[in-house]
């Protein structure tokens, strides 16, 4: 019983010496980063601009970047929302249940108890 009753302090100490590091003492305040250069302001065009429309029930979100409409979500109102991506840039829409990617990790029991 003692030893665990030691190696529960233990634990508990080790926890919070590591939560108190040390400091140097001459310390310094790190400088502002520079400002950045001339001709790098962002471009208001590259924005994506979000106009949500009421269609019947549905909720229509449309997503467009320069004018060009590349994404549209639509949630229904006792549904899960679906995506219209237009993944070629050629005006045909795919629909996706998500904005999963469609990496499937393979998760195979290997061992249980």
């Amino acid at each position: 019983m003692r030893k665990i009753v030691f190696a529960v302090v233990l634990c508990f100490a080790a926890a919070a010496f590591a939560q108190t590091p040390a400091r140097p003492p001459n310390l310094q305040p790190i400088p502002e980063p520079p400002p950045p250069p001339p001709g790098m302001e962002l471009d208001p065009a590259l924005e994506p601009q979000v106009t949500i429309l009421k269609r019947g029930e549905d909720t229509v979100e449309e997503y467009r970047i320069a004018g060009r409409l590349y994404m549209v979500k639509v949630t229904p109102p006792h549904g899960v929302p679906y995506y219209l991506i237009d993944q070629r840039g050629d005006g045909t829409f795919s629909r996706q249940e998500s904005s999963d990617t469609g990496l499937r990790v393979p998760m195979w029991v290997i061992h249980s108890w």
